[in-house]
């Protein structure tokens, strides 16, 4: 006695134990394509209330004390989106004040409504369709709400995530700073080159952003006018918002570190910036930065910011600390690890 409906708010429940009244509402809805569960007065009644009904259509007959608790207790577990509508059938000599006050008291704040019969075949169906379509508006208000409560804990841990980065670049570009616009600057550089990555991964609509993109955005401002200070070429790749991110602040300390004292300090140096994905599966990552052209590399005594962060920060993400060599030719900088490390599934 049953037909499939896309929803479980679309089931009626059905509970008229005389007669074929069961049988005859069965019948009207079918032909609508509602389904109908017609439940005894027995234990039966509650399994199909665990089922979540859309509504319930119930006889004057089946109002017996333990029928109108179990749907009570039923109503009291309802979430706050959910009323559940309820259309009780009346015999034309039934005590309806007397019946309407009992209900009300085992049911507070029910959407009850009763018809008497006999009752119209088109009144019924239309009185049940309508009821079912408040039940798909409250869906879609329960939906609406999933996805705002779904949406505030999302922005709340980027939130958290964004503003525990902006704190650490500070507190490392502090250390590093000898005066105070030396600080003011590199932090401002530092924000900017976070503050591109995230507008490309939202410009990408979703957790995920290809890395070509996120490399275009962080060396651009450095190659323009016909001049290419920086050579890129790399796979086509897609990675993940974190990935990207924190390739992107790396690239920026590479370039920073090279404007300063490496290739791109020189007007005829220039950086090579290539990514691979080898392996026999295709599973294997690697990122090259070399310098060339720039004046010769000395080792540093003291490590500054910008390479404790990029060790750090590729290492984290790669499972494996990267390789930095200070040639005299040029400075190197490699990692690399497996794809699924920044892999955005």
């Amino acid at each position: 006695m049953t037909v499939s409906t896309e929803s479980e708010l679309d089931r009626v429940l059905v509970l008229a134990p005389f007669r074929k009244d069961a049988d005859y509402i069965a019948a009207l809805l079918q032909e609508e394509q509602i389904e109908v569960m017609a439940a005894k007065l027995d234990g039966d009644l509650v399994n199909h209330l665990e089922k979540s009904p859309g509504m319930i259509v119930i006889t004057h007959e089946a109002l017996n004390p333990t029928v109108v608790a179990q749907i009570g207790s039923h109503l009291a577990e309802q979430p706050d989106w959910s009323e559940v509508p309820i259309i009780v059938l009346l015999e034309r000599a039934a005590p309806l004040v007397r019946i309407r006050s009992q209900l009300e008291g085992c049911w507070p704040g029910a959407r009850v409504l009763f018809y008497t019969r006999p009752i119209t075949p088109l009144e019924l169906v239309n009185g049940i369709q309508s009821n079912l379509l408040v039940r798909l508006r409250q869906r879609e208000v329960r939906d609406s709400l999933e996805r705002e409560r779904e949406l505030r804990l999302e922005l709340n841990h980027r939130v958290k995530n964004i503003l525990a980065s902006v704190q650490s670049i500070f507190q490392m570009t502090k250390r590093g700073a000898a005066t105070l616009e030396d600080l003011a600057s590199d932090f401002s550089g530092r924000l900017q080159a976070l503050s591109k990555v995230h507008a490309a991964v939202f410009e990408a609509g979703g957790e995920e952003v290809r890395l070509s993109d996120v490399v275009e955005l962080t060396v651009s401002p450095y190659n323009g006018d016909g001049v290419t200070r920086i050579d890129v070429s790399g796979a086509d790749i897609v990675v993940s918002r974190d990935a990207g991110t924190t390739i992107a602040l790396c690239l920026h300390e590479l370039i920073t570190n090279a404007i300063k004292y490496g290739a791109l300090s020189q007007p005829e140096g220039h950086v090579s910036l290539m990514w691979t994905i080898a392996g026999d599966g295709l599973n294997e990552f690697s990122l090259t930065w070399t310098e060339v052209g720039g004046p010769p590399v000395r080792e540093p005594t003291r490590q500054g910011y910008g390479t404790r962060y990029v060790r750090s920060a590729l290492g984290s993400l790669f499972g494996t600390a990267p390789e930095i060599v200070f040639a005299p030719d040029g400075f190197r900088c490699s990692v690399r690890g497996p794809v699924e490390r920044i892999s955005a599934t």
